[in-house]
């Protein structure tokens, strides 16, 4: 099952990426570009959610429709 999870995204001052969420605590991924830190979040988050209890349901599925924030650069 898919679910939704919003993380929050910063370059730090070193020059590496830090993805974070306050949806689910403990993740916290680091990434010497967005993608790669997009990727590591994803198995962070995988493995978390895993470890969790199967009884709650910490993010919500996803829906047939939904927002998403895309970043062009230019």
């Amino acid at each position: 099952m898919e679910r939704l999870l919003n993380i929050h995204i910063e370059k730090l001052p070193e020059g590496v990426y830090l993805a974070t969420s306050d949806e689910l605590q403990g993740l916290v991924a680091q990434g010497r570009t967005v993608a790669e830190t997009l990727e590591i979040a994803r198995d962070v988050a995988r493995k978390l959610l895993e470890a969790q209890s199967q009884d709650q349901d910490y993010l919500q599925p996803i829906a047939e429709q939904f927002n998403y924030p895309l970043v062009v650069g230019q």
